[in-house]
């Protein structure tokens, strides 16, 4: 086998003469495609060749198997950690039982939308509750390529299988699209269905027994039970009534470090610019950008960031403001916006109490609403959605100065000018105040940039230990801590991954 690249402009693809010629006769495979913006922007396809004596063998997934009659494991949580569990144990000849707290991936998207536009919160069924969870609405990033933790491509590859673009097998960025990813989620389930496995919405689970013989019996607020002999617990990073009931129970829990800040909208037309050194034209994909600094001995960083996209309230009780973003496979939005956020660790939080980092996420989000809350009483003019969030310019906020007039965004409830210099804790607000004029982008540092307030569900605050090596609850054997909300993953790949480690950890397989 032979490597080879081939550079192109970003107004075409390579022709079949370049690439055969690159082959020197050999059987060609594309293996990655990425864009090169250092100087002039250009297409990179990378592709391995194959001769006489060599062979090419593509991925096959592994087969699902019928497991009607199979001996059950409850998956609590239909998010990417419990349906890639769950489509795992078919495989391994183990039936499925999915216990969601929410609605099915298109019923929940009518929650979403009374929330956005009349800042009602279903405690049930929200932008981080419900079939698919967080991942399902946001822009269906699949950056992770660690490979530490499995086979990416078990993932990826299913991903296809059920509906995704097979650009997310070669793309360096890949991403589905918040419009493409609910028919996805939807054609998972079907399949678990099809092969005996069982979905049951709208069960928040409140109860979790152990009973003598070593199995399971799991009771939902609407009295449903469920039982099995194995459980994995996929519920996400926003399930504090879950942490509450394992700690109830005696079950040990660690704080665990997260990130918080700000989402950061600019002109998209801004980042093309910019990334694109001003030779973007219709028809090139939207520009992206990352960075990482480390300021005062914490990490300050770029987040989900979504090109062409909109912000959406990410709210999962009332009397809180939190933001996310998300952006449509096209990426064709006028906007560009992207978490920039700081690292937070056990130690910047006094006490001992698991939940203190949790209790320091929720009073942040809690001061955003009374803010916007008293904004609103004073001023009739000011956008009267419960949603609207606290917002100032980037300049304005490194200066320390109120923004007398909000820039157009995305954010459906609207932008209530506010000081998120001071509204914001000073271990975030002083770190990102000095990181903004820094990036190394030119027009990034500019007052047309708008910061919303707050970004805060990066990660979970709260780790459920498990066992490293069999991957189960350090308090419960039998029961498996699964994804972010476990504070084993953080977004939807390395959270799927995890998922398919836990159940072949419930099937009794090494997962080593």
């Amino acid at each position: 086998m032979k490597e080879f690249e081939i550079v192109c402009p970003l107004n075409r693809e390579p022709r079949a003469k370049e690439i055969e010629a690159k082959a020197g006769g050999m059987k060609w495979v594309l293996k990655k495609r990425s864009i090169d913006a250092r100087k002039e922007p250009v297409w990179r396809y990378q592709y391995e060749a194959y001769g006489p004596g060599e062979s090419y063998v593509p991925y096959t997934l592994p087969e699902y198997k019928d497991v009607h009659g199979a001996e059950p494991v409850l998956v609590i949580g239909a998010g990417p950690a419990g349906m890639f569990a769950a489509l795992k144990l078919l495989t391994l000849g183990l039936r499925p039982v999915v216990v969601e707290r929410g609605k099915d991936v298109h019923a929940r998207k009518f929650d979403m939308a009374k929330l956005s536009k009349e800042g009602e919160v279903d405690a049930d069924s929200n932008y981080c509750y419900g079939e698919g969870g967080a991942g399902a609405f946001s822009d269906g990033k699949l950056y992770t390529r660690s490979s530490k933790r499995g086979d990416i491509r078990e993932v990826l590859h299913q991903l296809v299988l059920f509906g995704a673009s097979k650009d997310i097998l070669i793309d360096a960025h890949p991403h589905i699209g918040s419009d493409k990813l609910p028919v996805v989620v939807e054609n998972i389930r079907k399949c678990i269905v099809e092969h005996g496995g069982e979905y049951h919405f709208g069960c928040r689970v409140n109860a979790l027994k152990k009973e003598e013989d070593g199995s399971f019996t799991v009771t939902c607020a609407n009295g449903s039970e469920f039982r099995g002999r194995k459980l994995i617990l996929a519920t996400g990073h926003s399930a504090r009534d879950v942490y509450e009931m394992l700690a109830k129970d005696g079950g040990r829990l660690e704080a665990k470090g997260f990130a918080m800040g700000v989402r950061v909208e600019h002109p998209q037309e801004k980042i093309n610019w910019c990334q694109y050194h001003g030779q973007w034209k219709p028809g090139v994909p939207a520009a992206e950008y990352s960075f990482v600094e480390q300021v005062d001995g914490r990490g300050v960083f770029s987040f989900c960031m979504c090109p062409g996209g909109i912000l959406v309230p990410s709210s999962t009780e009332p009397h809180t403001v939190v933001l996310n973003g998300m952006s449509n496979s096209a990426r064709n939005g006028k906007f560009a916006n992207a978490g920039v956020v700081v690292q937070i660790e056990p130690e910047d939080v006094p006490g001992d109490d698991p939940f203190r980092l949790m209790d320091f996420q929720q009073a942040v989000e809690r001061k955003m609403f009374d803010y916007c809350e008293q904004a609103r009483i004073a001023d009739k003019k000011a956008p009267q959605n419960p949603m609207a969030a606290p917002a100032q310019r980037m300049e304005d906020f490194c200066l320390g100065r109120i923004s007398k007039t909000m820039p157009p965004t995305s954010y459906f409830p609207g932008a209530i000018s506010a000081p998120l210099h001071q509204l914001l804790p000073p271990i975030v607000a002083e770190r990102l105040q000095k990181v903004f004029p820094r990036v190394k982008m030119r027009n990034y540092y500019t007052n047309a940039a708008l910061l919303l307030g707050v970004e805060s569900r990066t990660s979970s605050p709260v780790r459920v230990p498990r066992d490293p090596e069999t991957l189960e609850y350090v308090s419960v054997p039998g029961l498996y801590p699964c994804g972010e909300g476990a504070g084993y993953a953080g977004g939807i790949v390395s959270s799927a991954m995890d998922g398919i480690r836990c159940a072949m950890a419930a099937a009794g397989l090494n997962v080593e």
